[in-house]
C-alpha cells in the first residue's frame, strides 16, 4: 500500500453482508477498475475482508454485467438492446396500462435487502405515492422478519443487535443459533475467537458440524425444526436448578409465569426424544449458560427460517429475561443479519406493513406524519399489501399483481416453492427487473434496467448492530448504466409525479432522516457528514447533537411499560415432517465462496474455483443404506420439486438430514424442493426444512 494510492483511495463497505466491512478502493492495474485496500480504521472488521469482499471489483468488469437496457418486443422473444428513453417509456405505459384496466394493487414492487436506505426508502414512498398500490415487499422477508417480529414482540422494538460487535468477546456464555459465521461472514469468527480468549464459553446449535461448530464448547445438534423444543427445555433447566434471577424478572418483565408453565411442560427426555440432543448435553448446556455472570444469545435463518420462527426466537428470548441476561451491558439476544442492508432494508418503507421510520402503515400518527413529509393525503396512502411470498404467489393471477417492478433481488434461484415462483413471474403481463447482471429472474423480464453497484454510487445502508454506514462512489459506471434513484425520477415523472423523486443519494437521505424522525428507526440526526466523521451512527439518533445508541434496553425496553415481554410458546411440528414417502430432513443454508442467490458471486472467477456447483450433504450410514458413493449424482426430491446434485459424504450432518446450498440454478437449485409454509406472525417461509426422498440417479433412472 503506497502514500500514492492512499491519496487516491476511497473509503467504502464491502457490497456483501450485514457486516459491511469497511475497505478502501484505490485505482486499479490493468483490467482491474479498483484494487481493494485494508481499512484497519473501521471497527467492525479492523481490515479484515474474506474472499467475496476482496474479489468484489470483478464484478465492476464490463464482460460480467449490464451495460444497456434491454427489452422484450414480444412474449417469448428474444431480449434486444434498447435506448433508456424507450425502456422507460415502455415500463411507463406498460404499468398506466395495468393499473387503469386493473387497479392500483394490480401493479407491484419487489425489493432487496441489498439496495441502500435511499433506494429502499424511494421504492417505498413511489409504490405508495406514484402507483398507489399496497403491494410492495421485498426480500428480507425471507431474512430476518421472524427475528424482527419476536424482536417487537418482547422489546417493543427490531435491530438486529442491541449492542456493538465488541461487546461479544466480553460476555461469560453465548448461544449461536443456527448460524455459520465462518461461513457466511468470516470477519465476525474474529469475535468469538476472542471470546474463547477471554475465558468466554461458546455454544453452538446447528443439525450440521460446521466451522462454527468446531469452534464451540459444546455442539448441539437437534433435528431441523426442533429449535423451539430445544430452547423450552433449556428453559426448563434453568428454572429447575434455580438459576433463574427473579429479581430482574420482577423488575423488568412481565408474562414469565405463563413462559414457565409452558417451559416445564418440556421436561429434558421429551426434549430428547423431540429434537434428538441427549439429556446430558442439555443441563450441560442449561448449567453453562445459566451459571455464566453475563451471556447472549445470537440467532440466525436456522431458527428463524421456519414457520413457528416466531415463536422459537421468543422461546430463546425467554432463556436471556428468565436468566436477567438482557438490558445489561454484555448481554442479550440479537439476530445475525443476512443481507447487506437487512437492517436498514427493513426500515424505510419498502416491506409491505411499514412506513420509514419503521412506523406501521397502519398507525395514523405514522401515516399523518410521513404523508406531511412526502406532501400527499394521509388517506392516499394505501394499506398494508401483501407479503413476499404472498405477493409472489398471486403474480399473474385475476386478483393478482398483473405488472412487476423488481429490483436487487433473485426470486428464480431465492424464493420457496422457486418453480411455481417462476410459473407465477412467467404469467405476469409486464415484468420490469432493476439489477446489476443478468441474473435468472432478469432472463424472464419484458424489460430490463441496467443500475449501478456499490462502488459506483454513493449511499448509506446499516449494518447488524444498527450502525447506519455511509458507501462512496469510487469509479464512473459505464456509459449505459442508470442508478436506480435515476431511474425512479424518470418513472414518476413519466406517471405523472415530476416532483419528490431526487435522483442523488445525499438529498434522497436528508429526506428520508424528516421522514423517519420521531419513528423507532429514528434517523433525523445522522447526516453524511456525522457517518464519515465517526465511522458510521447508531440508531437511534434523534438529533444532530445525540451520541446515537450503541446500546439499547439498559434502562427500559421500548413497550409502553418499559418492561420486556415473556413470549407464550409451545413446541409444535413443522408445517412438514419426514413420513413413508418422503423420509428424510433436507435443510439449506450457504458456503464461504457464494452469496445469496448467487447472481454476483457465480460470475467470479476465483469464488467460483473455490466452489463451482452445488452438492447434496449426507451421512455415511444414510448413503450406506442408500447405496450411494461420493461424488455420485443423487435425485432429492420433495412434493414441490426435483433437485440433482453430486452426493458429499460426511459425517458431520445427521443421519436423518440432508443439506443442500441454495446458491445455484438449474438442476441443483435447492429451492425447487423448500416448503413455502408461512409463519402466522413473520410471514417467513419454512427454508429451513422439508421432507424429502433421496436416491441414486442410476436408481431413479431404472424405475
Amino acid at each position: 500500500m503506497t502514500r500514492t494510492a492512499l491519496a487516491a483511495a476511497t473509503d467504502t463497505h464491502c457490497p456483501y453482508c450485514a457486516l459491511q466491512c469497511g475497505m478502501r478502493l484505490a485505482p486499479g492495474r490493468g483490467r482491474a477498475a479498483v484494487e481493494v485496500l485494508e481499512r484497519p480504521d473501521f471497527p467492525v472488521n479492523r481490515g479484515a475482508l474474506c474472499g467475496k469482499g476482496s474479489s468484489a471489483p470483478a464484478l465492476l468488469a464490463r464482460d460480467v454485467r449490464l451495460t444497456g437496457p434491454l427489452l422484450r418486443d414480444r412474449p417469448g422473444g428474444p431480449l434486444r438492446s434498447a435506448g433508456w428513453p424507450e425502456a422507460l417509456d415502455t415500463v411507463a405505459a406498460g404499468l398506466a396500462r395495468v393499473r387503469e384496466e386493473h387497479g392500483p394493487d394490480a401493479v407491484g414492487v419487489f425489493g432487496g435487502g441489498g439496495l441502500t436506505n435511499e433506494k429502499a426508502y424511494l421504492l417505498g414512498k413511489f409504490a405508495r405515492v406514484v402507483l398507489g398500490t399496497a403491494n410492495i415487499d421485498y426480500n428480507g422477508r425471507f431474512c430476518m422478519s421472524s427475528a424482527a417480529a419476536a424482536h417487537r414482540r418482547a422489546f417493543g422494538l427490531d435491530r438486529g443487535l442491541p449492542f456493538p460487535l465488541d461487546d461479544i468477546p466480553h460476555t461469560g456464555c453465548l448461544i449461536l443459533v443456527g448460524g455459520n459465521p465462518a461461513d457466511t461472514m468470516p470477519p465476525a469468527v474474529r469475535y468469538l475467537r476472542e471470546l474463547r480468549e477471554n475465558g468466554g464459553r461458546l455454544i453452538v446449535v446447528d443439525p450440521r458440524r460446521t466451522r462454527t461448530a468446531e469452534l464451540a464448547d459444546l455442539h448441539l445438534q437437534p433435528r431441523p425444526g426442533g429449535d423451539l423444543a430445544l430452547a423450552l427445555g433449556l428453559l426448563h433447566l434453568v428454572i429447575a436448578d434455580g438459576l433463574t434471577d427473579q429479581d430482574f424478572i420482577d423488575a423488568r418483565t412481565t408474562g414469565f409465569e405463563r413462559a414457565r408453565e409452558s417451559a416445564m411442560a418440556h421436561w429434558p427426555d421429551r426434549v430428547e426424544r423431540i429434537t434428538g440432543v441427549p439429556v446430558h448435553q442439555l443441563r450441560e448446556a442449561a448449567g453453562m449458560f445459566g451459571r455464566a455472570e453475563s451471556g447472549m444469545v445470537l440467532t440466525a435463518r436456522g431458527p428463524e427460517q421456519q414457520s413457528k420462527g416466531t415463536d422459537t426466537v421468543g422461546a430463546w428470548i425467554n432463556l436471556c429475561l428468565a436468566t436477567g441476561k438482557s438490558g445489561r451491558r454484555y448481554s442479550g439476544y440479537g439476530c445475525l443479519t443476512g443481507q447487506g442492508n437487512g437492517q436498514g432494508g427493513r426500515e424505510h418503507g419498502q416491506k409491505a406493513d411499514q412506513l420509514p421510520g419503521y412506523r406501521s402503515i397502519e398507525d395514523p400518527a405514522a401515516r399523518a406524519h410521513v404523508a406531511a413529509v412526502w406532501g400527499v393525503a394521509a388517506d392516499s396512502i394505501p394499506g398494508p399489501g401483501r407479503s413476499a411470498y404472498e405477493l409472489l404467489d398471486s403474480l399473474g393471477r385475476p386478483d393478482g399483481v398483473r405488472a412487476l417492478l423488481l429490483a436487487g433481488s433473485n426470486p428464480v434461484v431465492s424464493a420457496p416453492n422457486a418453480g411455481h415462483v417462476t410459473e407465477r413471474l412467467r404469467a405476469l403481463d409486464l415484468l420490469v427487473v432493476a439489477d446489476v447482471v443478468l441474473s435468472e429472474t432478469a432472463r424472464l423480464a419484458d424489460v430490463v434496467l441496467p443500475v449501478t453497484q456499490w462502488a459506483e454510487e454513493d449511499g448509506t445502508t446499516t449494518n447488524l448492530e444498527g450502525r447506519v454506514i455511509l458507501r462512496r462512489r469510487a469509479v464512473d459506471p459505464p456509459e449505459g448504466v442508470r442508478g436506480e434513484l435515476w431511474v425512479l425520477r424518470e418513472l414518476a415523472a413519466r406517471l405523472g409525479v415530476p416532483t419528490g423523486f431526487p435522483a442523488e443519494a445525499e438529498p434522497a437521505f436528508e429526506e428520508l432522516r424528516r421522514a423517519s424522525a420521531g419513528g423507532d428507526a429514528d434517523y433525523a440526526g445522522i447526516s453524511y457528514r456525522r457517518i464519515a466523521d465517526e465511522d458510521g451512527v447508531f440508531w437511534p439518533c434523534p438529533t444532530p447533537d445525540h451520541p446515537g445508541t450503541p446500546r439499547l434496553f439498559l434502562e427500559r425496553y421500548a413497550t409502553p411499560d418499559g418492561r420486556a415481554r415473556f413470549a407464550d410458546v409451545t413446541h409444535r411440528p413443522a408445517a412438514e415432517e419426514p413420513d413413508e414417502a418422503y423420509p428424510l430432513y433436507l435443510t439449506t443454508g450457504r458456503v464461504l465462496a457464494h452469496y445469496q442467490s448467487g447472481a454476483q458471486t457465480r460470475r467470479v472467477a476465483e469464488l467460483n474455483a473455490a466452489a463451482p456447483g452445488p452438492y447434496v450433504e449426507l451421512h455415511p450410514r444414510l448413503a450406506g443404506r442408500l447405496g450411494i458413493a461420493d461424488g455420485e449424482p443423487v435425485a432429492v426430491t420433495s412434493r414441490r420439486g426435483r433437485a440433482v446434485a453430486p452426493a458429499r459424504i460426511t459425517d458431520a450432518i445427521r443421519p436423518d438430514t440432508v443439506f443442500m446450498p441454495f446458491h445455484w440454478a438449474g438442476a441443483g437449485r435447492a429451492n425447487s424442493l423448500t416448503n413455502p409454509a408461512l409463519d402466522p406472525v413473520s410471514r417467513m417461509p419454512e427454508f429451513k426444512l422439508c421432507a424429502v426422498r433421496v436416491e441414486p440417479v442410476r436408481t431413479e433412472a431404472a424405475k
